[in-house]
């Protein structure tokens, strides 16, 4: 293993510190494992928190900001914040509006984060959460709630952050994140292992030659493991895969993302963004939108994931706002 790093215990830790530094125009340090967008909270505004653990970088950090999260809680690498942390964003991000949480459906994050939510609930604190849930590869359609959240998060938390920001209701904007949710659908493909800070060892073992589909952010099993493919064929794979889902149809629009997990070049984003775009539009549908670049890795894991959000007018309103976060900015 060779990461630029100091003690592994202390690693969210230095890394916050790190963030807080470079960014401290924007963001405040709230508790040493929470921190704020500078003006949160934000009077008469629904508050939004998001978090999970570290390794993850940008997600889910540098994602606070203008039309974006209020609040971001980290725990250490791979792992969930613990619940007083969770209570001390969700107590950083409320106005008297409540609050939403909006974080990746694993078993350790539920736990925790709905710990922190009873504690603030038991402090008179109006909070609800919505979980993303947009990975297709482990569970079929009909137990979608038992899917894991990924590279969905940006999207979605920018479409909460901007309607929180223009002043949607507290139950309305719950509703809008909800189907945000629903209309977002990933898939992603590993070229090579990630390796823990804390011991050194890879995560999943994946030979020379090969590649996984379904992998996961923590490096949990895929669902097919093949001989490496061209860009094209993989992209229609992954992109192919997704339509079938939700499902999506001709006429649809779409934001269309491909996301590299930490060691992927651009180049081969843009390879693979080329015939993601012939492909759907052979399909019949609009690419509106369309995102490119690091916004959920997995340490120095190789390899794509492709995000496709249908969209419909409420959606699309919302994402068609400003942005301005360390990690994510739109014009």
């Amino acid at each position: 293993m060779r990461k630029l790093i100091n003690n592994p215990e202390n690693l969210a830790i230095e890394l916050i510190d790190g963030f807080c530094l470079t960014n401290k125009n924007k963001v405040k340090r709230i508790a040493p494992h929470v921190c704020a967008r500078k003006e949160a909270p934000i009077a008469g505004k629904v508050g939004i928190v998001i978090g999970g653990g570290a390794g993850h970088e940008p997600l889910f950090l540098e994602f606070i900001g203008k039309g974006m999260a209020d609040a971001s809680v980290h725990g250490q690498v791979f792992t969930a914040p613990t619940p007083d942390k969770v209570l001390d964003a969700i107590k950083a991000a409320d106005s008297g509006n409540g609050v939403i949480l909006l974080y990746n459906n694993y078993a350790g994050d539920v736990m925790n984060f709905d710990m922190g939510q009873d504690f603030a609930r038991m402090e008179g604190i109006k909070v609800e959460t919505v979980l993303i849930n947009d990975e297709i590869s482990a569970f079929p359609p009909e137990k979608a709630e038992e899917r894991r959240g990924t590279t969905a998060d940006h999207l979605v938390i920018h479409v909460a952050g901007a309607a929180a920001e223009a002043g949607l209701p507290f139950d309305e904007l719950k509703a809008l994140i909800e189907k945000t949710v629903f209309n977002c659908r990933s898939l992603g493909v590993s070229t090579s292992e990630c390796t823990l800070p804390e011991t050194g060892l890879a995560t999943f073992e994946l030979p020379e030659g090969r590649m996984e589909f379904g992998m996961g952010i923590h490096g949990e099993a895929g669902i097919e493991q093949v001989d490496l493919m061209t860009a094209d064929a993989t992209a229609e794979r992954l992109c192919s895969d997704i339509i079938k889902d939700l499902p999506f149809k001709k006429g649809d629009e779409v934001v269309a993302l491909i996301n590299g997990y930490g060691a992927t070049t651009r180049m081969e984003m843009f390879i693979v963004m080329r015939h993601m775009h012939k492909y759907l539009e052979q399909q019949g549908m609009a690419v509106y939108d369309t995102e490119l670049g690091e916004f959920c890795t997995a340490q120095e894991m190789a390899g794509v994931s492709v995000t496709l959000m249908k969209l419909d007018s409420e959606i699309k309103k919302y994402w068609d706002m400003p942005a301005d976060s360390p990690g994510f900015v739109k014009y």
